[in-house]
């Protein structure tokens, strides 16, 4: 087993015991090019995926005004392994302009052991 597969269980079950009242899962989803519906005249589809993760505030040093805003959400510590195409159950990769419960997701970023995701979130 290697580091990012140790770190993920450890995070894995801090969710499951210590932080479980922290930790809050969610569904995000996105428009895919697909085949043509006469019946509702679009090519897209709407995949989604699944996960959990720490919904948090910006500290007021990091808010901007242009690229955080005040009302701006940071989901953080949410486990690359456990993002997953509810479709297929393969791995997803949240991606700019993704929706997440309900919010826009403006940034992506991840940790240097690729084991969690950090999203930036706007309020529509």
């Amino acid at each position: 087993m290697g580091l990012r597969d140790e770190l993920q269980a450890d995070i894995a079950e801090a969710y499951d015991s210590d932080l479980s009242d922290a930790v809050r899962t969610f569904t995000g989803s996105r428009e895919i090019a697909g085949e043509y519906d006469p019946v509702t005249g679009s090519s897209t589809t709407t995949v989604t995926y699944t996960g959990r993760g720490v919904f948090g505030d910006y500290s007021t040093a990091e808010i901007d005004n242009q690229h955080i805003l005040r009302t701006d959400v940071e989901l953080s510590g949410v486990l690359q392994n456990e993002l997953i195409m509810d479709a297929d159950q393969t791995p997803a990769t949240p991606k700019i302009d993704d929706t997440i419960d309900g919010m826009l997701v403006i940034n992506v970023g991840q940790d240097p052991a690729e084991a969690t995701w950090t999203i930036q979130l706007r309020r529509n």
